[in-house]
């Protein structure tokens, strides 16, 4: 089993139109010359019943770095179309520089206008799908 993930850098909002432009713009994630964060899992390991750790490549404009995802299995249901569909939730915190995000204002009063620590949530519905085989 893999996990990998795929999404549009320019599909950031935080609900503020300036500061989604200025995250979209080569200060942050330069989404005209890196148009896609993505994940690749290189390993799941079973940590209880209902909690795992996705450990894979997290990339974020040039950068790779190894990182490990702890997943928390939220619940499963069939749908009434016969589905089988289960909930999970990951929450990850990085250091936004070790992905080249170095942008940073100084204040009059002292101190910087950004944090370097990001955190990462994602609530994620699969469907399982059918195994095929070929004959």
């Amino acid at each position: 089993m893999s996990i990998a993930a795929e999404i549009e850098a320019a599909s950031v909002d935080t609900r503020d139109d300036q500061r989604d432009g200025h995250l979209r713009s080569a200060d942050f994630f330069d989404v005209d010359n890196y148009p896609r964060l993505t994940f690749k899992s290189t390993s799941i390991s079973k940590v209880s019943d209902t909690t795992f750790d996705v450990t894979g490549d997290l990339k974020i404009r040039s950068t790779t770095k190894s990182v490990t995802f702890p997943v928390e299995i939220e619940g499963q249901a069939t749908d009434p179309q016969g589905g089988r569909r289960i909930g999970y939730s990951a929450r990850l915190r990085i250091d936004r520089r070790d992905f080249g995000l170095t942008f940073n204002l100084a204040l009059e009063t002292g101190g910087v206008l950004i944090g370097n620590e990001v955190d990462i949530e994602l609530d994620i519905e699969a469907v399982a799908s059918e195994a095929t085989s070929s004959t």
